[in-house]
Parts: C-alpha cells; structure tokens; sequence
C-alpha cells in the first residue's frame, strides 16, 4: 500500500496533480446513432414540438413534418440513382431545404458535400470535380452571384434542351463524368422576395433542360421508391459511415474535403448543447452559413440534438433580419462569430428591439475581447454566453466553456476539453509540454474525422499513429486545464469566422500576366478580427493597377479572400538564406496604417 498525503486515510484513492499540458474530458452519454435514427427518436416523443422556423420564408416545420419532408426527399434521391457512398452537394445560402437535404443524403448513406455560398466558378469547379458530386442541390443565386450562369459555364450539356444535340465542352473536363443532375431550390432574398427556378430576373433557362430540374419536379421521383425501400436502405447505414464533407482551405494552394461520419456530427452538437445547456424549450436563432461547421453542427444540429427549435433568420447574416427573429420568435439563444453580435449591438436600431428573451448562445471562429463578452451579457441578454473553439477536422468542438464558468473565464479562455476528447500541448518535436508553456494544440477522441476526401497523405500529416490532430494552433494550457489560445503555427488568416490559407490567394494571383511575386498575410483588424493584405512586386514592364487586379481578383475567388490593404513593392524582407518574411511585412502593414490597438485587441 502505498500512503497518500494522509496517513491516516491509506485506504482512499491517490491523488495526484498534473503537471503537463494535457487534458480530457469526462464522458458519461454518446450518441450511438445515425442522424436519421435520432431524428426518427426525437419524432417518437415529441412529433409536434417546432423543429424549424424559417422567418423569411414563412415556413413551420413540427419534427413530424421535417421527418416525412427528409423521407419523401430521400426517396426521390434513390430514384435518382443514388447509391450509398455517393456524394450530394448543396451549394445554398440558408434555408430549411437545406437541412432537408442533409438528413435526406443521411437516410440513404450518401455523403452531403457542403459547398461554400461565396465561390467563384474556378473553385466551385474544384470542389464538385474532386469530390465526384453526382447530384446537386443549388438555388438560383445568392447576392451578387447568378448560380446557374455559373453552372451552365461548367456543364452547359445540363443545360441542353431535353432532345437537343449539345456538343458544347463546358470549362470542367471532369465535370461531365461526375455530375448528372442539378435539383434548383426556390428560395427568398433578405427583402422576402423569392427566387424561384423559372424566375426572369435570374435566367431565361426554363424548367425543361435535359439534367436541371426544379425542386418541385424532382419531389415527384419519390413515388417510384417505396417506403420499405427506404427503411431496407436505411437500416444499412451505420453511424460510423461517412455523411459529410466540409471543404477547408489547404496550405497547398487547393482545398481539402474533411470527410466526417454521422457519430462525429451528431455527437459534437450534443456537446455544445450541453455547454449551452439547450433543452426542448430552447429556440435557437441561426445566422451562421449551414455549409460551415458553426451553423450545421454547433447550431443547428445542437438543438436537434436535444429536440428544441431551430430559428432561421434568413438566407444570410443580416442584422435587422436576425433583430427581428429574435423578437419576433421569442428566441432563448443566439449564435455567432464576435463580428455577428458588433455589428447587432452598433446598429442604429438595436435599442427598438426586445432581446429579453435571451439567455445563452455561444461565440466561435475569432478572438473575442472581453469587452465585448460584457455587452453581450448586458445589452443583449445573453448573460449565459459560451466560447466554443475547435476545427473543421474535429468536427468542429474541441473545447468549450460552459455557463457554469465565469464571464472573466469565458472571455479570456476557450474552456476544457468537451466530453469525449483529450487534448495536449506538444513542442516542435512532439513532446508534451510543462503547463503554462505554449506548444501546438493537439486532439484525440470521437469529434476526429475520417480523414481527407481522396488525400491520404495529408490525412496522415495532419493526424499521427496515435491518433493525435495537429491543429496548427498555439496555446497556453493552465493548471485548471483551460486553454488559451496564443497564435497559429499555420500561415492561417481569420477574417470573420473565415479561415483564409494565404497560398491559395498566392496561387491565384500567381496566374495573372502581371504578377511576378505575391505575398498574402493578415493584419489585425477591430470588426473582423484579421483582414487580408497584399504585397506584390510586377513583371519587368508590366503595369496594373490596384483597382484593375483586385477587379481580376473578385472573378477569382470568393470576396472574404479578396485583400483589403494592397501594397506594390520592389521587394520583400527575406532572411540570409533567402526565406520571405511575413512577420516583418505585417509589423510594417500595422504600423503603416496605424493598427497598434487592434492588435492589442486581437491578443486581449
């Protein structure tokens, strides 16, 4: 027997206090389903509890409702020909059509690929060729960006007139070999006013082409699918099975698909509802994009998880659209990145609303000051605000404060490992560090993914033999366990809640005429966090404005990436050995334009 501190006491438990940089999270309750088994559960208690509101487009949907909307839905995909392991894209601003999809793919063990609203043509070819999308759900256009023109560029043979002889080549050569078919979903504008597939204002296609269909058409394929058809197919999926691809931007210049599985999914939105401490009596406002892991999993699949409901306040973040959801809908928590709740709390109407009804939520995807944690508390109620931080790869939680911390905690730290998962802080050579010393952030445990789509190799680099994620982020770990988050190892911006990999604005601009050397870094900034810069030196004779190539630039890529602050230079700062740089490009950047307290801001 060995003595604990007391002699007295031989008989109890050792005790001992960690001195290393390593955590992990108690674990009482996983979820051992897949996302259409639980939602079929949640329907079995409570099948006229509200599920979802989508205040723009007029539309209540009860749990009931939403199962028989994703069974009818899915029908007509195995009509279509989708089999198991076949990937079904979504290239949509928010709508409840767009949860639809996801637990549509998710009965018939499809993959949902989630693409990015912003895309340009370039990118949104990338990502349906390196995925294989065989079938793609978009809408006719968000904001300034005409969807279907894109598309037709693409694989204008879709496009064909039913019966035509098309021998058109779109600008994807692979396209034509994966895509098959494109379902277009109606949708509204911020004003209310709806697009449709038919809709003069967004193409003069018309609803006969040979490979374009309306929602509405494609809806009626379902009854060439019988119900024991699907449940037959259901039952075969299991909760390992993969359900989801989120595409992140890549250090090699190309994004990566982060392939995650129904227990990853379904499992991270539990535990951010227990860090909020959702109920069936929580109505969650969402203004956070469904492709980004923020609005999918930590909002909405959150609040399914626990069977509340599910605010949709518009296709996109607006303040005056989420204002008035909040009030309209009596709204009990609210989520966002710290640019969403600013640009609520200046807004010149903000004092007319009633947010009374708040209570929680939670604030992800950039450094928050903390006098901005005490406004939200104050002037906007949500005096039980978390900070949830984690990843794409992770699905996204790694850790998360609660309410249960205090509001200094939650403003100055990201909280403890989540239920399930451990982390560690290691050096350069893997090896965990003392607490209280910075190291690479790194994660273990059910939140991890299946890997990357068709990229092995970069799978492996980012996960090692042990299991462990390298996140690329710095932090400090104290002797309670919470973690702070100090710098990214990666060559990372976040603009907004946006990660932003500067090589693959590099890459882009790299192929402009003009352009003999690009160097894209971030600079701080007080609304978004990061902003984009750019140093560039030109060809020997070769002449462009700043204006003409960040005009060239917006056709590139989408507008988060686009640089604020472009600077053309004859050089760069590089070291003896001829390394470039950037932190001495952003030192100056900062001092330049005169950033001092915004990077003080950043760092709070």
């Amino acid at each position: 027997m060995v003595a604990t501190s007391d002699s007295n006491t031989q008989d109890s438990d050792l005790s001992f206090q960690q001195p290393l940089s390593y955590d992990f999270g108690i674990c009482t309750e996983l979820l051992g389903f897949t996302l259409a088994e639980h939602l079929d559960l949640i329907c079995l208690q409570q099948p006229e509890h509200e599920a979802i509101v989508s205040c723009l487009e007029d539309k209540r949907l009860t749990y009931a409702q939403f199962k028989q909307e994703s069974e009818t839905l899915a029908r007509a995909m195995m009509a279509q020909g989708i089999e198991p392991g076949d990937r079904v894209g979504i290239w949509s601003a928010n709508n409840w059509r767009w949860l639809t999809v996801l637990y549509a793919a998710a009965r018939i063990g499809a993959i949902l690929v989630n693409i990015n609203p912003a895309y340009r043509t370039g990118e949104l070819d990338y990502v349906l060729s390196q995925a294989g999308v065989k079938l793609l759900f978009a809408i006719p256009a968000n904001r300034s960006s005409n969807y279907l023109e894109m598309l037709a560029e693409l694989a204008p043979h879709l496009f064909a007139t039913a019966g035509s002889d098309c021998h058109s080549v779109g600008k994807s050569q692979s396209l034509p070999s994966t895509l098959k078919n494109i379902v277009v979903m109606p949708t509204v504008t911020i004003d209310g006013s709806p697009l449709t597939f038919t809709d003069k204002r967004i193409t003069d296609k018309t609803s006969d082409k040979a490979g374009v269909v309306s929602w509405d058409r494609f809806i009626t394929q379902a009854e060439f699918t019988s119900s024991e058809q699907l449940i037959e197919r259901q039952s075969s999926v299991q909760f390992d099975h993969p359900v989801n691809i989120q595409y992140t931007s890549g250090t090699t210049g190309f994004p990566k698909g982060v392939t995650l599985s129904h227990h990853n999914l379904l499992n991270n939105g539990l535990f951010a509802a227990r860090a909020m401490a959702l109920n069936t009596s929580s109505r969650f406002c969402v203004p956070m994009p469904f492709y980004h892991c923020g609005g999918m999993v930590s909002s909405a699949l959150a609040t399914f998880s626990v069977g509340g409901t599910l605010v949709l306040s518009g296709p996109y973040f607006e303040e005056v659209t989420v204002m008035k959801a909040v009030q309209s809908e009596r709204c009990t928590h609210l989520s966002g990145v710290p640019t969403m709740f600013i640009a609520q709390l200046e807004h010149s109407q903000f004092s007319s609303f009633d947010y009374t009804s708040l209570q929680g939520g939670f604030l992800a995807g950039a450094p928050c000051p903390v006098q901005l944690m005490r406004r939200v508390a104050s002037e906007m109620h949500v005096t039980d605000v978390v900070i949830l931080y984690g990843l794409t790869e992770v699905s996204p939680l790694m850790t998360a404060t609660t309410i249960h911390d205090s509001l200094e905690t939650r403003a100055t730290t990201v909280g403890r490992a989540i239920p399930g998962v451990e982390v560690k802080l290691v050096d350069d050579g893997g090896k965990i560090l003392p607490r209280g010393s910075q190291g690479e952030i790194c994660c273990r445990g059910h939140g991890i993914m299946l890997g990357y789509w068709q990229d092995p190799q970069a799978t492996s680099d980012c996960i090692d033999d042990a299991g462990w994620l390298h996140s690329g982020d710095l932090g400090v770990m104290n002797a309670q366990g919470y973690l702070h988050i100090t710098g990214r190892k990666k060559d990372m911006i976040i603009r907004g809640g946006e990660n932003i990999y500067p090589r693959e604005i590099e890459e882009v601009l790299h192929a402009h005429q003009a352009v003999a050397q690009a160097q894209v870094f971030g600079v701080p900034d007080r609304r978004l966090g990061e902003e984009v810069a750019l140093w560039v030196t030109l060809k020997s004779g070769a002449e462009v404005s700043e204006g003409e190539l960040i005009g060239w630039l917006k056709e590139q890529i989408a507008h988060f990436k686009v640089p604020r602050y472009v600077r053309f230079v004859s050089e760069f700062p590089m070291t003896v050995t001829g390394k470039i740089q950037k932190f001495a490009m952003r030192d100056k950047m900062i001092e330049e334009l005169g950033l001092q307290s915004d990077a003080a801001i950043e760092t709070a």
